[in-house]
């Protein structure tokens, strides 16, 4: 890292209120990181929780704003490093799966140029919006780039095909970032299966089951055991860029 031992090391995490993305600000935090908590302006779950972080100690601001939005995602990055004092580590797990039930691939009808959209803006998108936006911190700290893929961009369906189609291109980039933004700026991504997170939580238990049934680790992938790999690749880690890791309890390889 670039910047002096002394100065704190700084951190954004988009979709930071829930799920991995809040498991991650925690990990982070909880290793001396200030980290801002990015959230959609409407959503009271984003100050809530941070209000719980700040009362155990935990130095955690918030950063609204929506990264599918054009102009939006940038301001909000760009706030949040001047809120920070400058940036060390970048999170993009913002991301949506646009249908609460699975679509198969075979039933096009149910898909339409909405989903699609939407689902590129925010998953794919969005990540390159901001990460161009916290490049010049970035590079100027040293720092390093983690993005949230999935097993579905990995060769796997997921919920549909748009959702696999905006995963695999988060694979893809991430690559193509870490050749952009070396060798100051080292960039990855995760792959996580089926993680209980509130998205999964109502998912029909056969389906659970089905997943946890093909895993060579027999439990459900945590947000937790997500970002203990997420804070590793950030902090340290230092030969690996451009690579996608998979956390899937070995459901991919069984």
């Amino acid at each position: 890292m670039k910047n002096q031992i002394d100065k704190p090391r700084t951190a954004l995490v988009t979709g930071g209120a829930s799920g991995i993305g809040l498991a991650s600000v925690a990990a982070l935090a909880q290793q001396g990181v200030r980290v801002a908590m990015n959230h959609l302006e409407d959503d009271s779950q984003g100050p809530e929780q941070i209000e719980k972080l700040r009362a155990q100690g935990l130095d955690v601001i918030s950063a609204p704003g929506n990264v599918s939005i054009p102009g939006n995602a940038e301001a909000m990055v760009e706030r949040a490093i001047a809120d920070l004092g400058g940036l060390d580590y970048l999170v993009n797990n913002a991301g949506i799966a646009g249908t609460r039930d699975p679509i198969p691939a075979s039933e096009l009808d149910r898909i339409d140029e909405e989903l699609w959209m939407a689902l590129l803006n925010t998953n794919l998108i969005g990540v390159f919006r901001c990460s161009k936006a916290a490049a010049t911190a970035l590079r100027d700290s040293g720092g390093a780039i983690v993005n949230t893929a999935s097993t579905a961009g990995m060769g796997l369906q997921g919920s549909s095909t748009p959702y696999a189609a905006s995963k695999s291109g988060v694979v893809s980039v991430t690559r193509s970032l870490a050749r952009g933004l070396a060798p100051d700026v080292r960039v990855n991504a995760v792959a996580p299966g089926q993680v209980a997170t509130p998205w999964t939580k109502d998912w029909p238990q056969e389906r659970k089951e089905a997943a946890l049934n093909k895993m060579l680790i027999k439990r459900h992938v945590q947000a937790e055991d997500v970002a203990q790999t997420i804070v590793y690749l950030l902090t340290g880690a230092p030969m690996i860029t451009g690579q996608t890791i998979v956390i899937d309890g070995g459901m991919t390889v069984s």
